[in-house]
């Protein structure tokens, strides 16, 4: 019987690299949402997988994408704690919003 490719490894693969891109631009919550729907796909085939084993020929990757799943998930999470004690420090949203407007208007980027 001719081994298959487990179905869910790659897109898992692409999300999880993904993830780390998003930790930055996302303030961490498009890192969190990416990861974590990478570590779903990768149970689902662990699963499949461990019934089966013999039929598939890429099943040796699984860890690796679970390794950078749960490392792009820690990566946006400390992100998103960071973000959030940055904004609380300096005074609220209201005081961050503010520091963004006048940096803003430094670069002279019109912002209405």
């Amino acid at each position: 019987m001719e081994q298959q490719k487990l179905p869910n490894v790659t897109i898992a693969m692409v999300l999880s690299i993904v993830s780390f891109l998003c930790c930055c631009f996302s303030v961490g919550i498009g890192g969190i949402l990416l990861s974590g729907i990478a570590l779903f796909l990768v149970n689902k085939d662990t699963k499949l997988y461990s019934e089966n084993p013999e039929d598939y020929s890429n099943g040796n990757s699984l860890k690796t994408v679970k390794t950078i799943a749960i490392i792009g998930l820690v990566i946006g999470v400390i992100t998103l704690l960071w973000s959030i004690y940055s904004i609380m420090s300096m005074g609220g949203w209201d005081a961050y919003m503010e520091q963004n407007q006048e940096m803003l208007e430094q670069f002279g980027i019109p912002t209405e």
